[in-house]
């Protein structure tokens, strides 16, 4: 059940993520184009035609026994595992190379780590896709958040003070950008749409092995970018692109891991489920003022090469909410249901 004491949210001084990983002030994100509101849209109100207008798949799924004895539940329950299977991708099991410390130079300290299958979305989440966590009052449901930080909540505001990304207004995303990757997220809100939407943010070994493509095989190929070893400005959203802001989370389809995973690198830094822990060159743990999560891929403002490639680590406190970072989810393997039947 929803908790409304945060519904009302006041207005606050701008100290949430006025530092990103790299890239400009966030102020220049909101430039001046003419905000055109998206329409709310009506809700259904039979519980399961609700998830699935909410597009929570892996709710459904959850559930499916439940919800086969519902009216039409069985072709919901099917359409739900189409549409799951449409929108994650298989990743095999490989290994993966961690840098231990901030160092970067031949030699510094890295680790080998094994990593799982699992399945991570082919696309970063949009503003319409968050839109639907927003009016679902997903900022409302307290079980969605870690107990320490509900007095945070408060702080979780848009524009005009109403719940919602950082940019919003009134609790709405622009229309013009739709299907553009939602940022002015924090990390604690990247976790709480993907656990109201039956899913997971990545670990950062999976988001690395994402990217590298790193698998068991006779041939042993560490990818620098999810496509090879060279980067092209053709294939990814940085600033040699010269796009200047977001894309949609669909372009750049010559960009795409093997598997067919948009946007690893370029477009929006993501957020991943780990702590970012390094050390410096003398074994010193570097730590920040706040709890810090990883971030991967660079972002449409990255300016060096480095830090969009699949083995670069960086970390962003979890509570920054800034104009260049955005989410993507993963799901474990034994939940994919469609895969097992």
């Amino acid at each position: 059940m929803p908790l409304r004491i945060f519904s009302k949210r006041g207005r606050r001084s701008d100290q949430l993520g006025n530092g990103a990983a790299t890239g400009r002030s966030p102020a220049s994100a909101s430039a001046a184009v003419a905000y055109d509101a998206a329409p709310p849209e009506p809700l259904e109100t039979d519980p399961l035609r609700q998830l699935w207008q909410q597009g929570r798949f892996a709710v459904i799924l959850r559930e499916a026994d439940k919800w086969r004895k519902h009216t039409g539940g069985d072709a919901i329950v099917g359409a739900a595992a189409s549409a799951l299977e449409k929108r994650m991708a298989l990743v095999p099991e490989g290994t993966v190379t961690l840098p231990t410390t901030l160092s970067s130079e031949p030699g510094a300290p890295e680790i080998d780590v094994d990593v799982e299958p699992f399945l991570l979305a082919a696309t970063t989440v949009s503003n319409a896709e968050f839109q639907r966590f927003v009016d679902a009052a997903g900022y409302d449901e307290l079980e969605l958040w870690p107990k320490d930080i509900w007095p945070h909540l408060i702080e979780f505001h848009d524009q005009t003070g109403s719940p919602g990304p950082r940019f919003w207004r009134q609790s709405r995303h622009s229309r013009r950008l739709a299907n553009h990757p939602v940022v002015g997220v924090s990390w604690f809100e990247a976790r709480a749409y993907a656990l109201w939407a039956g899913l997971r943010l990545p670990t950062e070994v999976e988001w690395q092995m994402a990217a590298s493509w790193h698998i068991r095989s006779s041939a042993d190929v560490f990818r620098r970018f999810p496509w090879g070893d060279a980067l092209d400005r053709e294939r990814c959203n940085l600033w040699l692109s010269g796009i200047g802001e977001t894309a949609p989370v669909d372009a750049y389809a010559n960009g795409a891991a093997p598997n067919n995973v948009l946007q690893l690198v370029g477009n929006v830094w993501q957020w991943n489920s780990s702590d970012f822990e390094v050390t410096d060159v003398a074994g010193r743990a570097v730590l920040g003022e706040m709890p810090m999560k990883g971030l991967r891929g660079g972002a449409f403002d990255t300016y060096f090469e480095s830090q969009a490639t699949s083995g670069f680590r960086t970390g962003l406190i979890a509570l920054a909410r800034t104009h260049n970072v955005s989410f993507r989810c993963a799901m474990d393997l034994k939940d994919a249901t469609w895969l097992h039947e």
